[in-house]
């Protein structure tokens, strides 16, 4: 057993599975998925909220407040209104982010899909992104649930992962490899 006494990611996927047994349970799993999704997105975006997460003199009243408002304005499930005040109440929730992540990834993993990370010199329309998708489908044998980002610094092509598989035909791996094989000459 290890000595470090600090937050896991084996703790974070136990709550994680936990909260994804009770919402299966309660057959409001979509829900919860959909809840927790903007409660990552509102972490993300709001440096307010962020920093009331990662501030540990917070005291767990202030919290319980802030997470009442929050479940109220966004019409949350009662479960994780409750989920997220017993987080607080167990001094955890300053993993939240964690926690709530590693619940998307299990409700993905038990629906069967894959996790596919797509990076691109030039902004892809939605059709592209639908197209590259089905066509990684088709090749994977599996549903893809794709990440999309725009990256300028690749100068031009794709970069495609899926699992552990990479293919990457930007220009700018090209030219990082050419200069490799001159350095070597």
């Amino acid at each position: 057993m290890s000595k470090n006494k600090g937050f896991s990611i084996t703790s974070a996927e136990r709550y994680s599975l936990a909260l994804y047994e009770l919402a299966s349970e309660n057959n409001i799993l979509p829900k919860i998925e959909d809840q927790s999704l903007s409660i990552i997105n509102l972490i993300s975006s709001s440096r307010d909220f962020s920093d009331l997460i990662k501030d540990p003199t917070n005291n767990q009243y202030d919290l319980l407040k802030v997470i009442d408002h929050i479940s109220k304005n966004n019409k949350f499930e009662s479960l994780l209104k409750s989920f997220l005040s017993f987080l607080v109440t167990k001094r955890r929730f300053f993993y939240v982010e964690q926690i709530l992540k590693s619940f998307i990834e299990i409700c993905s993993q038990k629906r069967g899909e894959l996790k596919a990370e797509l990076k691109s010199a030039k902004q892809l329309s939605s059709d592209e992104i639908t197209k590259i998708t089905d066509e990684l489908t088709k090749n994977f044998s599996s549903k893809i649930k794709l990440n999309y980002k725009h990256d300028e610094s690749l100068i031009g092509g794709l970069v495609v992962q899926v699992g552990s598989t990479m293919v990457d035909t930007s220009i700018k791996n090209k030219l990082q490899q050419i200069e490799n094989r001159m350095i070597e000459a």
